[in-house]
């Protein structure tokens, strides 16, 4: 027989900490926005049952809410994101728009990556013969010889 699990140990329950968080960004400047401090000094000021790890648990929530667009951070400021605002553009180029093949194409597979190999119904390159023009390779060094002078 299992033992029921309790909150007999009273440990304290979390606060929502997003919408703390909103609600410190709507109760302070909306058209500059809040920084960390102001909104953790807002949200300290209202509410007395934060955890002790609040200033942790706030900057893991701030960084949260910003990856997934519900607050905006400009200029060091956190603050609702403007819904008159264009969507943001990843970085780099975009990729151009694919034209619809029409119905019926057959797709070729792709070229693999590297040399192509050698066809082997291709007939063979002659070969030089020996003595036909200039030796192969670097010509041999000339030796100077000493003469002359003195």
């Amino acid at each position: 027989m299992a033992a029921e699990v309790g909150n007999g140990g009273q440990q304290p329950s979390i606060p929502d900490y997003s919408l703390m968080i909103l609600e410190a960004i709507d109760a302070l400047n909306e058209e500059t926005g809040s920084n960390e401090s102001t909104i953790a000094k807002h949200i300290e000021s209202t509410r007395s049952d934060l955890p002790p790890v609040h200033t942790t648990l706030l900057s893991h929530h701030l960084d949260k809410m910003k990856q997934s667009g519900q607050i905006v951070m400009l200029e060091n400021n956190y603050m609702r994101p403007d819904p008159n605002a264009p969507p943001k553009r990843g970085r780099g180029r975009p990729p151009k728009p694919k034209v619809p093949l029409p119905p019926g194409t057959v797709i070729s597979p792709p070229r693999p990556r590297g040399r192509p190999p050698k066809d082997q119904s291709a007939p063979p390159k002659p070969k030089a013969t020996p003595g036909s023009g200039r030796p192969r390779g670097r010509p041999p060094k000339m030796v100077k010889t000493r003469g002359g002078h003195g």
